[in-house]
């Protein structure tokens, strides 16, 4: 694999392992609790982050259509802690291969998304990935220390 490439996989693959680590042995009320009207739960996060992912990699840079209801993930209530980390492990092992099928020289390559039109190249899209993911993963942080808190 392309070391730019993998240095990015490692960092997402090094993200997803601290997202796993928020979600492992929650209850279901922890993983479905918000902070307040308008914020979103620790399953809520997981779903997106899975999402988001399999969308920017798959649809927009592979031009693998996901299939990906985004409105859907920002309802996500009563999924298992197993359930969400499966949808995070799919997620990652979809990055994986898709990354195998790159190289250095699709990175500034213009996509097209399917969502709006709007075009990105492949090494911002790749990077947009991985700054969304860590985002996420800053606000599992903060409703779990929030939890706690209560």
């Amino acid at each position: 694999m392309d070391p730019i490439l993998k240095a990015c996989l490692d960092i997402l693959e090094t993200l997803h392992e601290s997202c796993q680590a928020q979600i492992s042995g929650m209850t279901q009320d922890a993983l479905d609790w918000r902070p307040d009207d308008g914020m979103n739960s620790i399953a809520i996060l997981a779903a997106h982050i899975a999402g988001a992912e399999r969308y920017w990699i798959g649809d927009v840079v592979m031009g693998e259509a996901s299939g990906r209801d985004r409105d859907q993930e920002f309802v996500t209530t009563g999924v298992s802690e197993d359930a969400l980390s499966d949808r995070l492990d799919s997620a990652l092992a979809y990055v994986r291969e898709a990354f195998k099928r790159l190289t250095t020289d699709h990175l500034a390559e213009v996509r097209i998304s399917p969502r709006d039109g709007r075009e990105f190249t492949v090494a911002w899209s790749i990077a947009h990935v991985l700054e969304h993911t860590a985002l996420h993963l800053g606000h599992m942080q903060i409703t779990k220390q929030l939890q706690k808190s209560r």
